[in-house]
């Protein structure tokens, strides 16, 4: 890296020669990047930052003081190998946000996607993957392994166990303790967290239309109030609504519950 075609690093900001910065990326004072790390055209890295890699972070992100990004994780198992970190575009990562890199005994990389807003004290483990237009409210944990799609919402202080899978759209009430997977487009909360009705409210400014939302309640409602199993549940699903964009995206997040779903 040449300082001098990089105008927006402050002089008391360390930058290891071998980083890779793109172009208008602003970086400031007592910030640490490491050699292994590549950042995006337009990004804002604010003061009392540390990167360490491998990790390659995308365009226009901005990531505020105290947050440490990709530093190794802290499974037992973890040796040293070079895993990595990789962050999309248009991500909000405030204060004192943690994001570990990925171990060898799984996809060996932790990845977020893109226009992802992280606030202050989250933390992400290792081999976590996050989708894209997330809300992680202050101090949400995840655990190592879990998956975020789409459009989910974490409510201040949730606290997610390891291996849990988060459906699209669906969102977790503060304090939750998830110890099960949350279909897709479900409200939950609770310590262990259920299952508390649809996310209507976040399907509507989401531009859910009235009937979706009709059609997504008589889903939940066939999973959760008609006594089915989880398996019986899937089998109505697959009858009813055969080829139906939306229903498939919850039948999904369904089959996919190794860890049984939140009741």
């Amino acid at each position: 890296m040449n300082r001098a075609m990089h105008p927006g690093i402050h002089p008391q900001a360390i930058v290891d020669p071998a980083a890779r910065i793109g172009e208008g990326v602003s970086i400031g004072p007592w910030t640490w990047i490491g050699a292994d790390v590549e950042i995006g055209d337009g990004c804002e890295i604010m003061s009392h930052v540390v990167i360490k890699g491998p990790t390659r972070i995308g365009r226009n992100n901005r990531i505020f003081q105290f947050s440490s990004i990709g530093e190794e994780c802290q499974d037992k198992k973890y040796a040293g190998e070079p895993t990595t970190l990789i962050i999309g575009d248009d991500n909000v990562i405030r204060e004192n946000c943690t994001i570990h890199r990925g171990t060898t005994q799984d996809r060996g990389e932790t990845r977020i996607g893109n226009d992802n807003l992280l606030m202050a004290y989250v933390h992400v483990a290792h081999d976590c993957s996050i989708g894209n237009h997330c809300i992680l409210a202050n101090c949400a944990t995840m655990a190592g392994h879990v998956d975020l799609d789409d459009y989910v919402i974490l409510g201040g202080g949730t606290m997610i166990h390891q291996f849990c899978h988060l459906g699209a759209h669906c969102m977790s009430a503060g304090g939750s303790i998830v110890l099960k997977d949350i279909p897709a487009y479900v409200m939950a909360g609770g310590q262990s967290a259920s299952a508390h009705g649809l996310n209507s409210e976040g399907l509507k400014r989401r531009g859910f239309s009235r009937d979706l939302i009709r059609t997504l309640r008589q889903a939940y409602r066939v999973i959760y109030r008609e006594g089915n199993t989880l398996a019986q549940a899937i089998e109505i699903l697959k009858q009813d609504y055969p080829e139906h964009p939306e229903v498939t995206i919850l039948l999904a997040s369904l089959q996919r519950a190794e860890r049984g779903i939140v009741r």
